[in-house]
């Protein structure tokens, strides 16, 4: 029996502070068909462009799925507010563009004819901004990264519980490293031992709780530069390039002194770690290499 887990209900993000900001574009494009439909002259059916009409019927479908998976995806703020906001100008002018295949305007009313490109003008000047502060907004995320990655990103490798890159993410840096080694690269495992005992006595969150320290514990001992990942389980990886023979022992020496405060608000548990260590040979590979450093901590 296939068990499927419910998805979890689509929150829209407020735009501008507004949580009807998409039933006000909705209002938007009806007036823009009734300004059509009421000043415009119906076109002959002879007239209609068949392709024009499904190419843009399908770049408004797709302007207003950009639209709902931007306000689906990202917080309420100032990025999500401008980003939204450009889209909504460049959806607006394209559905008076797709109007525009079935009505014609008469000359005199000028304005009306120049509704199609102003709102691509006005949508297109509040993208470029929101994506300036959207580039604004990524540098300040890539700094709160940093040990965390390792000039490349790739969401589907990162670890659900810790947010560290997994082993898949760690295998891949290695194989950067082994294809261009620019200076010695230090591996390092560590892990728990014992975690087990942990889980048994105050159960899987706790331990969970204590991996999530983990992270965040081993990162402030790492420079720039310097890569952390979740292995399997408890082990942890820092790949270290140009490391001195004692940055490993101060890693070590973190988790030693970590004291674990349990969720129960009176145990406060010591556990012990453990460390193994080698540096990164170019010529073999790196999945072996870590399984050698894993036979060493068990």
């Amino acid at each position: 029996m296939k068990v499927v887990l419910p998805r979890p209900p689509l929150v829209l993000a407020p735009v501008a502070g507004s949580r009807h900001f998409g039933h006000g574009l909705l209002l938007a494009m009806a007036a823009v068909t009734w300004s059509f439909g009421y000043w415009a002259v119906a076109k002959p059916l002879a007239q209609w462009r068949w392709v024009d009409i499904l190419s843009e019927s399908l770049i408004v479908a797709m302007l207003a799925l950009w639209l709902v998976q931007l306000r689906a995806s990202r917080p309420a703020g100032r990025v999500t507010t401008w980003l939204c906001l450009g889209l909504a100008g460049m959806l607006l002018g394209g559905w008076a563009d797709l109007m525009d295949e079935f009505w014609k305007f008469p000359r005199a009313f000028t304005l009306l004819m120049g509704m199609e490109s102003t709102c691509h003008v006005v949508g297109m000047t509040g993208l470029t901004f929101g994506l300036h502060l959207w580039r604004q907004e990524q540098l300040a995320l890539n700094a709160l990264r940093a040990g965390r990655e390792r000039g490349y990103r790739e969401h589907a490798q990162i670890d659900g519980l810790t947010q560290l890159g997994d082993g898949a993410y760690l295998l891949a840096q290695i194989e950067r490293l082994r294809r261009a080694p620019a200076a010695p690269t230090t591996l390092v495992m560590l892990g728990w031992q014992d975690l087990p005992a942990l889980a048994r006595q105050h159960g899987l969150a706790e331990s969970e709780r204590l991996l999530q320290a983990t992270g965040p514990l081993l990162l402030l001992q790492l420079r720039e530069g310097d890569l952390l990942c979740r292995y399997a389980a408890d082990r942890f990886v820092a790949l270290l390039p140009n490391a001195d023979s004692a940055l490993p022992g101060d890693l070590l020496a973190a988790l030693s002194a970590h004291v674990h405060p349990c969720a129960d608000g009176r145990t406060r548990a010591r556990l012990g770690a453990r460390m193994a260590s080698a540096t990164l040979d170019p010529d073999e590979d790196g999945e072996a290499q870590l399984l050698r450093l894993l036979e060493r901590l068990r």
